[in-house]
């Protein structure tokens, strides 16, 4: 999917994108392999999804954030599955 459409997803699975955006250490990548949605998606979305001041802080947080980009984290992190993520409904994930 390049691009995001409302109409793509439930609204359960956007409430999980968005709770997966303002996770610090829950990195694009991950929001990519369970929706399919590119960095840029997830920016739109969460554009049209908050409110504008919402927005706005969570793109600061974000940009501030080295855990949300696979490739600026640092040593020693080297998954984004949290240890209680299979109490986590709706994932897409499997435990490995």
């Amino acid at each position: 999917m390049t691009s995001y459409s409302t109409n793509y997803f439930t609204i359960v699975e956007i409430d999980r994108i968005i709770e997966m955006a303002w996770e610090d250490r829950t990195p694009f990548d991950a929001i990519k392999i369970q929706f399919g949605l590119a960095e840029a998606d997830v920016k739109v979305l969460m554009k049209k999804e908050l409110k504008f001041k919402s927005y706005v802080l969570w793109r600061k947080r974000v940009e501030n954030c080295k855990t949300k980009h696979v490739a600026k984290r640092v040593e020693g992190i080297d998954r984004f599955k949290c240890n209680l993520q299979r109490s986590i409904s709706n994932n897409k994930i499997s435990k490995r």
